[in-house]
């Protein structure tokens, strides 16, 4: 099941698309205007195959508390955090716009499929924590469009362009290795991008006022570190965010390891529940 402490709705819109930003990054230029500059180690990446399906793993634990991330294309529920439902692999709210994208964009690909008709109401319930126009039935069709393959691309599409994308391109930009890519990525899905104190921005400048990021002549760990006791600090703004096992028993566990590349088998925790990846 997915648990209740992942977003919150303060503000409300925090997660939804910041497109230009989110152009910026496609164009080259990164978060704060920063061109990129390439991570130092020759080890991969997070957007290699291999670290990517271990970055979906990890976060899945988390949102999940299951390394199976492809069985959540399916998964729809309202877990009482004031932003309606929560669905899909990465958890797309009917409050916070991110599920208004996606629906939409599967309706351009594939018109009249079974949740283009409920594109009026997530409009209209955007921003709120409302079911109007969506019960009964939604979910079960949200469950039938999981069966199709385009809905699942669609899903992938969405997660890649507002949060998996968007984290790896700053990760190299600040010359971190896929540890680091990871602990941007795994922020940007909790948090969202967008203007907010508790924001990913507004963690990573929060982390710069103590230490600097390799691109900047800092060292990686003491940079990692600073960046998640920004992040931590953030969650406990929020009730809902109260548990940090993902970065206490997970991130600062590969951290203290000197894991930088994430490289497995890792072992874990989150939550209370033990997980290992070979």
């Amino acid at each position: 099941m997915v648990h209740a402490d992942r977003e919150t709705v303060t503000p409300a819109l925090s997660r939804r698309t910041f497109v230009a930003v989110l152009g910026a990054v496609a164009s080259g230029a990164l978060l704060g205007g920063r061109s990129a500059v390439a991570a130092p180690s020759a080890a991969p990446g997070l957007d290699d195959p291999a670290k990517k399906e271990t970055a979906m793993k990890l976060v899945s634990s988390a949102e999940n508390s299951s390394l199976d991330w492809k069985a959540q294309y399916k998964y729809i529920e309202d877990i009482g955090d004031g932003r309606g439902y929560t669905a899909g692999i990465i958890g797309f709210c009917s409050g916070t716009g991110d599920m208004l994208d996606l629906v939409q964009l599967y309706t351009d690909r594939k018109p009249g499929n079974f949740l283009a008709k409920y594109l009026p109401a997530l409009r209209r319930v955007n921003g709120s924590d409302s079911h109007s126009g969506l019960d009964p039935a939604y979910p079960g069709d949200w469950r039938r469009a999981a069966q199709d393959g385009a809905f699942q691309q669609a899903q992938n599409d969405e997660r890649d362009r507002v949060y998996f994308d968007p984290a790896v391109a700053q990760g190299k930009a600040d010359s971190l290795r896929a540890l680091g890519q990871f602990i941007y990525y795994d922020a940007i899905v909790m948090h969202g991008d967008g203007d907010d104190p508790t924001s990913f921005r507004n963690i990573r400048k929060r982390a710069l006022r103590s230490a600097r990021p390799p691109a900047q002549g800092g060292n990686e760990t003491t940079y990692l570190n600073a960046f998640l006791d920004a992040r931590v600090w953030a969650m406990k703004q929020e009730e809902a965010h109260s548990d940090t096992s993902r970065v206490d028993t997970e991130q600062r566990v590969f951290l203290r390891k000197g894991n930088l590349d994430l490289n497995t088998p890792l072992d874990w925790k989150v939550y209370g529940d033990s997980y290992h990846i070979g």
